[in-house]
């Protein structure tokens, strides 16, 4: 079973040795990683070139200009070979070496459409430091109603099903991770597993990476992706994840979902 890596990039010099030196530790090595780059201005396609050889021959990209990063997904989607597409953030790596070994065991052990787990945040400043860590453990798809979601950057799933059901729609400025699993996983009910394993770690400036602004984006966001899907929600019972979260994170970050 191939799996598709994909990696958007603009600018990411600073964080992508790390994303590709973790992809090149993995012990399952039937995977293709794409990184679809937005005309970076650093050093990114560089060290992108640099890290061809190393890869022999399992790495594709292109550099182009997008429309920002769920259009790069969607172009990543596109140009996908493998049976199974994840995504893998430019400033994020693999926790362990295991991870692609695991999803795979999983998808030839059930029968499945896809599979997700667990990621944690570390300090920008120092990455042995935990922020928080983000469990889909207790994820259920009628919390979707309330926002919460399985960890998006823990999210495996079959390209035929991206094929069917439709990828990354670009008309939401944030929450276009939040409306593609609420479209695949709430309405089409496509068939899950979880996986008891921290994915992927993720650098983070503080204990939330959202603005006041971003948030206000979020629920907007949120609202129109129920309301498209025709899935009954509102302001109150989507604002109920927050009260959720800081729960979580004043008992030290375990177990988390945002």
């Amino acid at each position: 079973m191939k799996i598709s890596i994909l990696t958007a990039t603009y600018n990411s010099e600073k964080t992508l040795r790390d994303t590709l030196e973790s992809v090149l530790r993995q012990t399952y090595t039937d995977f293709e990683h794409i990184i679809i780059d937005g005309c970076s201005k650093d050093g990114t396609l560089d060290i992108i070139h640099e890290y061809m050889s190393r890869y022999q021959g399992h790495l594709r990209f292109i550099s182009e200009p997008d429309r920002g990063i769920y259009d790069a997904m969607n172009k990543g989607i596109r140009m996908a070979t493998g049976e199974v597409v994840g995504i893998l953030n430019s400033d994020d790596f693999y926790t362990s070496d295991d991870v692609l070994q695991m999803i795979v065991d999983t998808f030839n052990n059930y029968d499945v459409d896809a599979v997700y787990g667990d990621i944690h945040y570390v300090n920008n400043e120092d990455l042995t430091k935990p922020v928080r860590y983000y469990s889909s453990s207790v994820f259920r798809r009628e919390f979707m109603r309330f926002g919460l979601m399985p960890a998006h950057p823990s999210f495996y799933c079959l390209k035929d099903i991206y094929e069917k059901y439709g990828a990354f729609d670009t008309s939401y400025k944030i929450a276009a991770d939040f409306e593609n699993l609420l479209r695949l996983l709430f309405i089409h009910r496509i068939k899950t597993r979880y996986i008891q394993k921290d994915f992927v770690t993720m650098r983070t400036g503080g204990a939330s990476t959202e603005s006041f602004d971003s948030r206000k984006q979020i629920m907007r966001d949120h609202l129109k992706a129920m309301k498209n899907n025709g899935v009954y929600s509102n302001f109150f019972l989507l604002s109920l994840r927050y009260f959720y979260k800081f729960y979580e994170l004043a008992r030290g970050g375990h177990h988390a979902i945002p």
